[in-house]
């Protein structure tokens, strides 16, 4: 008799952890759909999500551990592995010390909370406060910004009555944001869309402003320049919650609309109307590019610049605008360990504020440590030989590695480069917990992620290569959860909803927090108990308070003409496709059929001028390196501007053209968004 179930789970393909309806027939997932009762999906999923099962059941997955032999890989037990790899961290750890080792959790540990928590846990317990991710280049620069700014981290709410699309294109990486617009405009939100090219958002949009990429922080201090001038500014609110605004005031007087026109392409008139619309709007939303304004030499002060913008027109917890929804309480993974992470030194606010320290290392920094300071690497769920900015540099540095060990479910290019590559496990075949915080006018959501098959081939979840590999490095006592649903249990006691509670009760997910729109004394965590206009933590690290505008490293404003004269054009890397996640689902046939293969986008005349057509094969080039792709000329890019998406491997590689040493000076953060660049035919 046949068996079948149907399990309630998450998405883990990207960080919204949408809610899932699995159907297992005699152990094998044969239908995945839409879980309707979720807040943040409702039934719906994107393309990635639905063509799950393709992943999960791909002929390309790895089926066995695998050890370099003589330049290739021959299949190797789990046993042989493990033992392997723990005798080389040994003898790696006497030889040079606990902090030789470098662990690295890619995007998906960011929605993985027990991939990225036992992988610090594991560098904690071998001694080494070295770990990476993602976080020290996407993401994380904001959230430090924040809460240097409030003292926590407000967020965007989906539902709001004035959408500011900044660098942020829904339709290709914000499935749920994309829904919530569609229904909010047809109720009278209105729209604005800033970004070099005129994405199909742009056509519904109340303002377009096409803006050179890199210079958001200059039009965000013009607009700061009309909103105090012109009083348009939350008076009440301002005295009330702010600290900092009257040095505010005289520092914007230089940052006229006009001197913002010349630098960021964005008329001044224009400008005036977008600062009067969104200051005369209660319920106003700045939703940031998930990266945009992160990957630039501006990132850390751009950031500053929009908290500070929501700050002074008062939409701070209020509905539609930035609200302080309560985090979660999770159990602790974490350890202590001695020492600071590789980066810290150079960039102290991204480790740590007013104390609270961040578990991160500045992956930046890592190319320059190897082989000095880092002799071993541990990656689990990534590609930074792909996904992280200067491939050419990440290559060269993990050749001198005497160690690099990855667990994936694919044979990534990382993959390709390392001694010892372990078969992982995929969402559906490990439990965890799923939860998210934005859930327009909604309390925040939890929910339980469950193992819905048996692990494919011979494949591993994180728990049991992160507990196993413990044991053979004498540190085993550091992880004693018997079972991935102990270690999960663990994980959901803080929060009031248990495991068999999520598992039998509400196995579709429940709320666990209240979201109130209220300021109640002491919700603003910083040294002042207000929001800082004038950031004390900036200053004393020696950079400005207030927001501020820097120009790009190697733009106009800052480089030489001999450079740019080999370099004309504006290249920005990274933009989305809403078929792949990173370098994620490029083996899913469905997903490959839709978006085939890389295209480099310019505008008609910046096409013209190279005497590149439609279609054509071009070679973009920067100092660093080139990529070859194909050509999209587009009337809706900007002319001057080169955009290459990111996340392709060989030849099409966006980071074979950007630079590690090329960094946002507050943070780290690599400049991806506004390099330069020359195209030809070719």
């Amino acid at each position: 008799m046949s068996k079948r179930k149907e399990v309630f789970t998450d998405c883990t393909l990207c960080y919204h952890s949408c809610g899932c309806r699995v159907t297992v027939e005699n152990g094998t997932a044969v239908k995945i759909r839409g879980l309707e009762s979720h807040p943040v999906n409702r039934g719906r999923l994107c393309p990635k999500g639905a063509a799950a099962l393709e992943t999960i059941y791909s002929p390309e997955r790895l089926r066995h551990p695998m050890k370099r032999v003589n330049g290739g890989f021959r299949s190797i037990s789990w046993d042989q592995a493990l033992d392997e790899i723990a005798e080389r961290l040994t003898l790696i750890k006497e030889a040079f010390g606990p902090q030789a080792l470098g662990v690295f959790s890619g995007s998906i540990g960011v929605e993985n909370l027990e991939m990225a928590g036992l992988m610090q846990r594991f560098r904690a317990g071998f001694g080494s406060p070295n770990f990476f991710s993602v976080e020290s280049v996407c993401y994380r620069m904001r959230i430090r910004t924040r809460q240097m700014t409030f003292g926590r981290y407000p967020i965007e709410e989906p539902d709001s009555s004035l959408y500011i699309l900044w660098g942020h294109n829904p339709d290709e990486s914000d499935f749920p944001l994309k829904f919530a617009l569609k229904q909010n405009l047809s109720k009278g939100a209105k729209l604005v869309v800033i970004d070099p090219k005129r994405i199909p958002l742009a056509d519904r949009a109340d303002m377009y402003l096409r803006i050179r990429p890199g210079t958001d922080g200059a039009l965000a201090l013009a607009m700061m320049n009309v909103i105090i001038n012109e009083r348009l500014y939350d008076r009440e609110f301002v005295e009330k919650y702010t600290t900092g605004f009257d040095k505010l005031v005289l520092h914007v007087q230089r940052h006229q609309p006009e001197w913002a026109e010349e630098i960021t392409w964005v008329p001044a008139e224009q400008i005036r109307n977008l600062a009067r619309l969104f200051a005369g709007t209660k319920g106003a939303s700045i939703f940031q590019g998930t990266c945009t304004q992160d990957q630039t030499a501006n990132g850390t002060q751009n950031s500053r610049a929009f908290a500070v913008l929501q700050a002074i027109t008062g939409n701070i917890n209020v509905p539609g605008g930035w609200v302080t929804s309560p985090p979660p309480r999770f159990g602790n993974l974490g350890l202590g360990v001695e020492g600071q992470p590789l980066g810290a030194d150079q960039y102290p606010l991204f480790f740590e504020v007013w104390g609270r320290k961040s578990p991160y290392g500045v992956v930046t920094v890592v190319p320059e440590s190897i082989p000095e300071k880092l002799k071993a690497f541990l990656v689990v769920g990534g590609n930074p030989l792909v996904c992280l900015p200067d491939t050419n540099a990440f290559r060269e540095a993990f050749r001198k590695l005497e160690l690099l060990v990855v667990h994936d479910l694919f044979m990534t290019e990382t993959a390709q480069a390392a001694h010892y590559v372990l078969p992982a496990c995929s969402h559906l075949e490990k439990w965890g917990v799923a939860y998210t915080y934005n859930v327009c006018h909604c309390m925040p959501y939890l929910m339980l992620r469950k193992q819905c098959i048996e692990p494919v081939h011979e494949s591993w979840s994180e728990w049991k290569f992160i507990t196993e590999m413990a044991k053979r490095l004498d540190m085993g006592e550091l992880f004693p959860w018997r079972s991935e649903e102990e270690l999960v249990a663990f994980e959901l006691e803080p929060s009031g909803l248990s495991f068999d509670y999520l598992l039998h009760e509400r196995p579709e997910g429940d709320y666990y927090a209240h979201k109130d729109y209220e300021v109640p004394e002491g919700l603003f965590r910083t040294p002042s108990g207000k929001i800082e206009i004038y950031s004390e933590a900036l200053e004393k690290v020696g950079f400005d308070p207030l927001p501020a505008y820097l120009e790009p490293e190697k733009s106009f404003g800052r480089a030489s003409g001999e450079f740019l004269e080999k370099y004309p054009l504006i290249l920005s890397t990274g933009n989305r496709s809403l078929y792949y996640t990173h370098s994620q689902h490029r083996r899913v046939p469905v997903l490959h059929k839709r978006n085939p293969e890389p295209l480099t986008e310019i505008g008609p005349q910046t096409a013209k001028r190279s005497g590149i057509k439609d279609g054509d094969y071009v070679v973009v080039e920067t100092n660093q390196g080139t990529v070859r792709t194909k050509a999209r000329v587009d009337e809706r890019v900007a002319e001057g501007v080169v955009f290459v998406p990111h996340g392709w491997g060989g030849e099409a590689n966006a980071n074979l053209l950007t630079d590690v040493q090329c960094r946002e000076p507050i943070m780290g953060y690599p400049d991806m968004k506004s390099l330069q660049c020359a195209i030809r035919k070719g």
